[in-house]
């Protein structure tokens, strides 16, 4: 039996504004950048249109990178219950297109995200995008830092591998409602 030495790992920072994402490859011990991007979402006023856009934008990277690993920001929780609540919902219909293709998922909060790639968790983004850019050799960096937030949950996700405690991780839909049974009825 062949261990695998060779994976690719999405990272997604949901939002209903713009949709951060990244990905690297993982040879050996190794990563490799491969893309960071981000899905404008601004210009549409329907959040359902968004949430849609989310869903086959995120379908459309999985049918491109084949990605064995999802890592998903998990939304902080902030005084405005409209905002959290988009937000929780962007990202569920991330976790669902990688969970639609049996990718397992796993979601990591900000703070640990921060704390994996600058050691603080209380790093801006500014942090988190020049120490990417270090790390990876980035030549530049985007003007959002979106597409770096989303490249930071991939790179935590691979720091954290093998790790015993990570972030919450799902590897299909069954997984995923026997750990929530409270959120299916």
């Amino acid at each position: 039996m062949s261990l695998k030495t060779e994976k690719i790992i999405l990272g997604i920072d949901p939002g209903t504004t713009i949709m951060g994402f990244g990905l690297i490859k993982v040879v050996g011990k190794q990563m490799e950048f491969l893309q960071l991007n981000e899905l404008m979402l601004k210009k549409y006023d329907d959040h359902y249109v968004k949430l849609k856009l989310i869903f086959e934008r995120t379908i459309e990277l999985i049918d491109t990178y084949y990605p064995d690993e999802i890592a998903i920001e998990a939304p902080f929780f902030g005084k405005n219950v409209q905002s959290m609540l988009k937000l929780g919902r962007a990202q569920g219909v991330a976790m669902a297109a990688g969970l639609s293709r049996d990718i397992p998922v796993t979601e990591y909060s900000p703070k640990k995200i921060k704390m994996a790639i600058t050691g603080s968790g209380n790093a801006s983004k500014e942090q988190v995008a020049r120490m990417l850019q270090s790390t990876l050799k980035l030549k530049s960096l985007p003007k959002n830092l979106d597409s770096t937030d989303g490249l930071a949950a991939a790179v935590c996700h691979f720091y954290n591998q093998g790790r015993v405690e990570v972030g919450k991780s799902y590897t299909g839909w069954e997984a995923f409602v026997k750990q929530n049974p409270k959120k299916v009825k």
